[in-house]
């Protein structure tokens, strides 16, 4: 799976976040390209970022970064475990997810 932006690694960290936990990579709406993070996204895109409605969560748009398993939002958004190898997710991301999905 190819991952855009500046990263870091194999497992989706980059540059503007890569502690242990930063391993998910978010498919943009605007674009479906996987993403790091939405810095990442600002940087090397020619468009703005649209943010996932909520009818559209249970699509596969998440991305693990050690074992590649694509998850819905919905998923995603349940849990801080990868559902496929158990790597835990930075759970500071949450403050980030008006980014990525429609929250209103």
């Amino acid at each position: 799976m190819r991952i855009f932006g500046r990263t870091v690694d194999d497992q989706t960290r980059c540059v503007h976040y890569h502690t242990e936990e930063d391993v998910i990579a978010i498919k943009f709406r605007c674009c479906l390209r996987y993403y790091p993070c939405h810095l990442c996204h600002e940087e090397e895109s020619d468009h703005k970022l649209q943010t996932w409605p909520g009818s559209r969560w249970a699509e596969p748009a998440v991305l693990c970064g050690v074992c590649e398993c694509e998850m819905s939002i919905l998923a995603y958004l349940a849990t801080t475990l990868c559902p496929s190898c158990g790597v835990r997710f930075n759970e500071r991301c949450a403050a980030h997810t008006h980014f990525y999905f429609q929250t209103t």
